[in-house]
């Protein structure tokens, strides 16, 4: 099998996105992915990671491989649950734009005892909580290209919010709130024993 099938497979094996772990372990060189790369058969995304030049890059999915450690939250939560402003999202990519700075950056979530690369931190707006916070209400959700990431359920992202609020923009946080209230999905059972274990009880009782 020559090295762009090889390609092909792990793409189609990894939701379009390929490793250069994985390829050097399923006998593709470095040298190789250096040389396709060059004729525009792969498409470098960042350091480690390519994908097929016909493919679109999903970003969200690029950014939760860097690390196991990373969760999207806040804004970008929001918008996988469909609580975010039309005008402060980026419908293409599924990255939150700040309505105020215009600052395009996906919003994650990492344990306090972890760190990030300098690429993840420049590109990303980072949000830290305890170590045994961080996995409170995780779930896997499709992106806007279809691709399951890890991010937070609908109450584990309005404790966020809330619990974070200063550096929410205001038109967001309030769109979000007032969205939530009305959906007939929503779970107050999770949402008050989610603010009891944050510890943030009278927090989620002013806002919901």
């Amino acid at each position: 099998m020559n090295s762009l099938k090889i390609l092909k497979q792990i793409a189609t094996e990894n939701n379009g996105l390929i490793l250069t772990r994985d390829a050097v372990a399923g006998g593709v060189s470095r040298a190789s992915l250096s040389f396709l790369c060059k004729e525009g058969r792969i498409t470098r995304v960042s350091v480690g990671q390519y994908v097929l030049s016909e493919d679109a890059i999903d970003e969200m999915l690029s950014m939760g491989a860097r690390s196991k450690a990373i969760i999207f939250s806040h804004e970008s939560a929001l918008y996988l649950h469909g609580l975010l402003r039309e005008d402060a999202k980026h419908l293409q990519s599924g990255i939150y734009k700040n309505v105020l700075s215009q600052e395009s950056m996906l919003a994650i979530t990492i344990p306090a005892s972890k760190t990030l690369s300098r690429f993840v931190n420049r590109q990303c707006k980072v949000y830290r909580v305890r170590d045994e916070w961080h996995e409170l209400g995780k779930v896997q959700m499709p992106t806007a290209r279809g691709n399951l990431v890890w991010t937070y359920d609908m109450e584990r992202t309005i404790c966020d919010i809330v619990r974070c609020r200063r550096r929410i923009a205001k038109e967001v946080f309030d769109f979000a709130l007032e969205r939530y209230v009305v959906r007939t999905e929503k779970d107050l059972g999770k949402l008050r024993d989610y603010a009891e274990k944050m510890r943030m009880e009278r927090q989620v009782e002013k806002w919901v």
